[in-house]
């Protein structure tokens, strides 16, 4: 299992558009999915350790951030012929299990995850209400274990302030996961 970080947030870059199926049987595109102050967009898996430590605050986060006017969508782009577990039907039932408040997307071609240049599970990528990235990092201190209940929410904060402001925070601390399961490699 490779671990990687993800690049520093490149402030400004356009989100790139989609449509992609959903696990609630939609398909969704950027603007179905962008709420009033802008929108967090993630790539996640079922089967990653980073992930898995991390869901409960993915959840709790996401619901918090709409009071906001921050809407998320959830995107799985591994190959789930190497990772079964990453398979739509397995999608579904983590989506339901876990209640997520938020579409989750397959990105079969791969190249949703190409375009927004996503590295690893999980990869955070804020944009304010023009769709702008404003924010690049990290959801908390948690590693392959869940860190702590009083840590810094750095991404909460981070997308609050997005919708309060428009801009991200300038200090950033990349998110670390396992790498994107590309097809063919």
């Amino acid at each position: 299992m490779v671990s990687l970080q993800t690049p520093v947030c490149d402030f400004g870059r356009p989100a790139p558009d989609f449509r992609l199926p959903g696990v609630d049987g939609r398909t969704w595109s950027l603007d179905e999915c962008k709420g009033p102050k802008g929108l967090l967009v993630m790539f996640i898996c079922n089967h990653c350790p980073y992930v898995k430590a991390i869901r409960e605050r993915i959840v709790r986060d996401c619901r918090e951030l709409k009071a906001y006017g921050i809407h998320c969508v959830a995107i799985m782009s591994n190959d789930p012929a190497e990772y079964p577990e990453d398979s739509f039907d397995n999608m579904k039932k983590v989506a339901e299990a876990f209640e997520f408040p938020f579409p989750y997307l397959l990105d079969e071609t791969q190249e949703v995850a190409k375009a927004y240049g996503a590295v690893c599970t999980p990869d955070f990528f804020g944009y304010n209400a023009d769709l702008e990235l404003q924010y690049r990092g990290r959801l908390d201190a948690s590693r392959k274990e869940t860190a702590p209940g009083d840590v810094r929410r750095d991404l909460f904060e981070a997308m609050k302030q997005v919708a309060e402001t428009g801009k991200g925070p300038e200090e950033q601390i990349p998110s670390m996961g396992c790498s994107i399961k590309w097809k063919g490699n």
